[in-house]
């Protein structure tokens, strides 16, 4: 009987993840966000995001991440590191 030595376990935790950096930005003209996405191969995706909505920099931030999230789901990612200054 051979021993298993948990590489399931190693393989998980050396996977690199997808990164997720959010930044707001709201005025008296609304609200928006810079979204970017990088990829375990280090490649980004950037995006801009105008909300239809008034809402406080720390709102504007929570929607950027909400959807940010959403974004990395949908591209496939399964390891996701999130970084926002709120």
């Amino acid at each position: 009987m051979s021993e298993m030595t948990g590489t399931i376990q190693e393989e998980v935790s050396e996977a690199k993840p997808w990164l997720l950096h959010v930044d707001d930005s709201s005025t008296t003209q609304g609200s928006g966000a810079g979204i970017v996405l990088t990829t375990p191969q280090g490649d980004d995706m950037e995006f801009a995001v105008k909300f239809e909505l008034k809402a406080s920099n720390n709102e504007a931030e929570y929607e950027a991440l909400v959807l940010g999230m959403r974004m990395a789901q949908d591209v496939g990612a399964s390891h996701l590191l999130a970084y926002s200054d709120s």
